[in-house]
């Protein structure tokens, strides 16, 4: 086991707790290994009724998988430890998604990327004042996975792909008004609720029911209508030309955002969502996403993305192809090809 991760039973509740406050509790693969065994435990343990996941302390629920590990293996070794990460990674993401007892994720703080991933597959989501919830991987170049196009692309009203591309933060109050969470509970009634739900996992309904607020009103609602009409295309040049053409001020920041994003990413994410819609099981995402990540890892895109975003803190990637324009439906079609039979992607 790892310390980056606390596991223990309360009675009949399991309690995974994240425990790297100084990464935001950001996924290592010890991390992933550790949460996929203690679930394979508890879901042939009668004596487990439901799961607890949170954090540890400060302002990270998680707020991402591993990037220096990928960005090192972008560089160094051809992508393979990359790969074996986002390979188990999407094994926790599907096994969670696929449990058979209620998991309640409290996503009291940044929820980005990774957790997003650990956080959307559990029945009950708990956002609070601190929430910030986002997928913000255009912008480093990589793309919203961990079940993104999953998720994102059944949120409806064109708001996953507003995501997906923007990378907006949203805040708890809009996470409940999206879908993304199930409740909003201030952060002072946390314990109370963890505590309750570890006497009664029975009820977790209820006890939720009983300590969540109305929560503030949702910003984001205001903007759903210009969503709705700007990002409602599956083709990249289509969304930016409809926010050229639009001389508010709501337009020209979205589009000032959108062009500092890598225009391959964005592309690849129109066509996960896409692709994703017409799924019927998550486990055929994770398929299509697994080969993404397999081949976006070692594109120039995400090396130079982590380099300027997070490594460097410049905010200048030199993104390659450098325009939309560039980023051919060849390029993308490769991007998403199956790999061979013996390095696809297979549940736990």
């Amino acid at each position: 086991m790892t310390d980056e991760v606390n596991i223990h039973t309360h009675g009949r509740t399991g309690h995974i707790s994240l425990n790297r406050p100084k990464a935001l509790h950001s996924l290592t693969l010890d991390m992933c290994h550790a949460m996929s065994k203690a679930l394979t435990g508890w879901a042939g343990d009668d004596g487990v009724e439901a799961v607890i996941l949170d954090h540890a302390e400060g302002r990270g629920f998680c707020a991402g998988g591993d990037i220096n590990l990928l960005r090192n293996s972008a560089l160094n070794d051809g992508g393979k430890s990359g790969r074996a990460f986002f390979h188990d990674e999407y094994q926790l993401n599907h096994q969670m998604m696929t449990y058979d007892k209620p998991i309640v994720a409290f996503m009291d703080g940044i929820t980005m990327g990774g957790g997003v991933g650990i956080a959307l597959p559990c029945k009950y989501r708990v956002a609070t004042e601190h929430t910030r919830f986002a997928m913000p991987e255009t912008g480093i170049g990589l793309f919203p996975d961990v079940g993104g196009g999953w998720h994102l692309s059944r949120l409806g009203g064109r708001l996953g792909q507003f995501l997906a591309l923007t990378g907006a933060r949203l805040d708890g109050a809009e996470c409940v008004w999206a879908g993304i969470a199930t409740h909003y509970l201030p952060s002072e009634k946390l314990a109370e609720a963890k505590a309750r739900i570890t006497e009664h996992p029975d009820r977790i309904s209820g006890i939720l029911s009983e300590l969540s607020e109305t929560p503030p009103a949702a910003r984001i609602e205001g903007n759903a209508d210009l969503i709705k009409k700007h990002f409602a295309s599956d083709r990249y040049e289509d969304i930016l030309a409809s926010l050229e053409a639009d001389d508010s001020e709501w337009a020209a920041k979205e589009l000032a955002t959108l062009r500092t994003k890598s225009p391959q990413t964005c592309k690849v994410a129109l066509r996960q969502l896409s692709e994703s819609e017409k799924l019927d099981s998550f486990a055929d995402n994770m398929v299509m996403e697994y080969r993404i990540a397999s081949r976006v890892l070692n594109r120039p895109d995400f090396a130079e993305g982590v380099r300027a975003v997070i490594v460097d803190k410049t905010n200048d990637p030199k993104w390659d192809p450098a325009t939309p324009e560039g980023v051919s439906e060849e390029l993308i079609d490769s991007i998403f090809a199956p790999l061979p039979a013996n390095e696809e992607w297979k549940p736990l």
